[in-house]
């Protein structure tokens, strides 16, 4: 993602959005620190679900309509457990 500085922004909006449109997101940055983003529109409703509501978007899973679903647990020893075990 290239990073423009705010007065770059500014100057160059119709750049900026073209690329954004074209090359993907925008940073821009003041006082070196990333502050915002700009994105296509396309890319934004992609992000947003498109305005899509909770329901709608389980509808559309490819996990619809499964009655059950078998999750395997992960037996790993976990980080505390270990510190146990090894103390």
């Amino acid at each position: 993602m290239r990073a423009w500085k705010l007065h770059q922004a500014r100057a160059r909006l119709s750049e900026l959005v073209k690329l954004a449109e074209g090359e993907g997101p925008q940073g821009i940055t003041v006082r070196g620190k990333s502050v915002a983003v700009v994105v296509s529109r396309a890319s934004f409703e992609r992000l947003s679900g498109g305005g899509q509501s909770l329901v709608e978007f389980m509808r559309e899973s490819p996990l619809y309509g499964v009655e059950e679903l078998d999750f395997e647990r992960d037996r790993s020893v976990t980080r505390a457990r270990s510190a146990l075990l090894h103390s």
